[in-house]
Parts: structure tokens; sequence; C-alpha cells
């Protein structure tokens, strides 16, 4: 006699950790409203959603970008142009690292940055085979040593542009090195694109309206005169300002970090906490374990210098951060409990931990901060 088999029982997929990052969605939204009325209505947004959106997560930021108006998006290769239209994005995808499969251009209707003679000719030679057409946008170096095609050769590129078929030029664009720290530079830097733009779309123009853009979020947020029709905010667009020093808006930061305590413990004066025993108390001490360390972003250089929110105070985490832990000291906090949620970055109550106060303590920048936590975690969304 056969047993009837037991029914199978259906899980639902556990959350892979105790970590997690929560993107404001609201807040991208209103960020990108403030910035638009910043810019003005006759300049577009070309929304920077580069590197999974900074670490907040490509499809998810763009959807809630395009419900406010976004129409332009920018984006490093072409795998995130191809989520973006996969995703059902259809505005204008921008990517600024060029792109060598021209196929792929023509069939998601993309723009690509362009800097070299070769790749011009081969979508001019692949969009007219189709009878198709593809907007280019030309890079300058006007000061930044990095992609860009030298002012002298300019002549060269637009002569070829002007006259190769399947292409035509919809955006003119530098970059500025130092918008965050140089003010008479920058200033420079934007004469000499000015004056190398006029010449360029004189010859290369025609073709309808051209994009003209080198203002970064520094630029944006600082020197009018830089926003031409196109500007290209990234780090504030996810809350975030370029510099200690400029603000000009208000800004609502976008990610948070959060984890929870794992275990609570009490230790004596005199005892060692972690490897290489960096941390010593100097108390009869109480101790918090959390469930996150350099594996999840939480790099081991923060060790001896951040700080967590525990029931809306800062406390400092002790010792060395390992791979999947690090401690904290929660003596002066009465009732910490396991499972109490530990805030590494946001607020909780009225105490906040900025992505700049990170990067200060990892001597970084907060894009990188960003990119780095968000990029290691689950991502959670609320709205």
């Amino acid at each position: 006699m056969l047993l009837a088999s037991p029914a199978k029982r259906e899980f639902a997929m556990p959350k892979s950790s105790y970590n997690r990052i929560v993107i404001d969605l609201a807040a991208i939204r209103d960020n990108f409203r403030a910035l638009q009325d910043l810019a003005g209505p006759a300049v577009e947004i070309l929304a920077m959603v580069k590197s999974d959106a900074y670490g907040h997560g490509l499809i998810r930021c763009a959807k809630a970008l395009a419900s406010v108006g976004a129409s332009y998006f920018g984006v490093a290769e072409l795998d995130e142009a191809a989520a973006l239209r996969e995703a059902g994005i259809d505005g204008h995808i921008v990517i600024f690292l060029g792109c060598p499969d021209v196929q792929a251009l023509i069939h998601y209707k993309l723009s690509p940055v362009v800097f070299d003679l070769e790749s011009i000719r081969e979508i001019s030679a692949a969009a007219a085979t189709v009878d198709t057409r593809i907007g280019l946008h030309l890079k300058i170096d006007v000061g930044m040593g990095r992609l860009g095609i030298m002012p002298a050769d300019l002549p060269l590129f637009a002569g070829e542009i002007s006259r190769l078929p399947g292409v035509f030029l919809a955006g003119v664009l530098g970059h500025f090195p130092m918008a965050d720290q140089d003010e008479l530079l920058t200033r420079q830097q934007n004469d000499k694109f000015n004056r190398l733009v006029n010449t360029l779309i004189d010859v290369a123009g025609g073709n309808g309206p051209v994009f003209v853009h080198i203002a970064n979020s520094a630029a944006l947020l600082q020197y009018p005169e830089t926003h031409h029709q196109m500007v290209r905010p990234g780090i504030s667009l996810y809350g975030c300002y370029p510099a200690d020093d400029i603000a000009g808006i208000s800004l609502r930061p976008v990610m948070s970090f959060k984890t929870q305590v794992m275990q609570i413990k009490d230790v004596p004066a005199g005892y060692g906490i972690s490897y290489g025993h960096l941390f010593t108390t100097e108390r009869p001490s109480r101790l918090a374990v959390l469930p996150v360390g350099y594996a999840d972003g939480y790099l081991r250089a923060l060790s001896g210098r951040a700080s967590v929110l525990v029931r809306g105070r800062r406390v400092p985490v002790c010792g060395r951060i390992c791979m999947n832990s690090c401690v904290i000291d929660v003596t002066d906090i009465p009732g910490v409990q396991v499972a109490d949620e530990v805030v590494l970055l946001g607020k909780q109550n009225h105490a906040g931990i900025s992505a700049a106060e990170v990067a200060d303590w990892l001597h970084t920048i907060n894009y990188e901060v960003l990119c780095l936590f968000g990029n290691n975690n689950d991502r959670e969304y609320v709205d």
C-alpha cells in the first residue's frame, strides 16, 4: 500500500539580511521638483541615474522621477539603458560612456555620448542602413582631462556629424572638474564652453534643438549662467549636497541604512573588544552587537570613528569592525533590547547621521557612501 505524500509547505522568500537600505521615493520626487524650480521651466533636467541610481535602485528611482516629469535620463553603460527601456521608461536615455553595440542603440532608441570619430562613423553606417537617425551628444573636454574631444578637434568632429547620414547633433556637453571648489575656474571653463558650443552648432546644428549641458549638481546650485538648455543633477537628486558649503535649496535625503541589535552583553572594565583589542572598556559597560560589517559596505576604516543611533541617541562603534558584525557601547542608554532598530545612516527621532558625515569618517565623498551602502544591502522602498 502506497502512502500519500505529505503536502508541500509553501514558504515565502525570507528576508536575506537583518540590514536594510530604505529608499524614500517621495523624497526623490520632492528633490526633482525643487531642482526643476531652481533651474526654471525653460531648462530640461537630465536625471543622472547611472550606477544603479547612485545605489538607490535604477528602475524604481527612474519610475519615480518619470512620474513627476523627468523625461531625460543619464546612464553609464548600455545595460542600464536597456534595463530602463525593458521597464517601460520611454523618455530620452543618454549613455555617457558611449555604446559599442550600434544595433542596441537603434533597437532601444538611445543617444550615446561620443568622443571619437570611428564610433560616429559606425553609428552613421548602421543607422543609415535601416533608414533611421541617432541623436549624438558630443563631449568636449574644457578642462576635466577625462573623456571628451580636445577643442582643437572640434571643427573636424562638427564637419563629420554634419555630413554623415543617420546621425544628428542632439546635444553638446562638457564637465566641470571643480564646480564645488573653484568659482573662478568654473566660470572661465563655462565661458570657454560657450564659445566652443556656438562654433559647433553653427556647423553641425540645424536638425532640431541641440541641448547644451555642462552643469552638474554643484553648478546647478551655484551658477545659473551654466544652466544652458539642460542640467545634469546627480547627488542632489538623492538629497545630498556636492560639498558642505553648497546648499541653495532644501533637499531631502533619500537613503537610510538600518540594522538591529543582535545581542546585549555586560562586560567589566578593562575588557578588550574585537580583533586587535583596539578598544578596551574603561568602566563596566553594556555592549550591543550589530550584524553589520565591511561585507555590507560598513567598512573597516570606520573603526574607531563611526557613531550610530539607538533610541534616538548617538553611541560610538567600539573596536574594529568585522566582516559581518561590529560592537557599539549602549551603557548610557537605558532599556536597549535585542531587535531594537539601529540607524547607521539617516534619522531616528530628532537625531541624524548624514552621508556627508559618514564620508568624513571614511575620508571620501558622500557619492561613494551612497553607492557603497546601497549596492551592498537589501533595498526597501517607502513612499
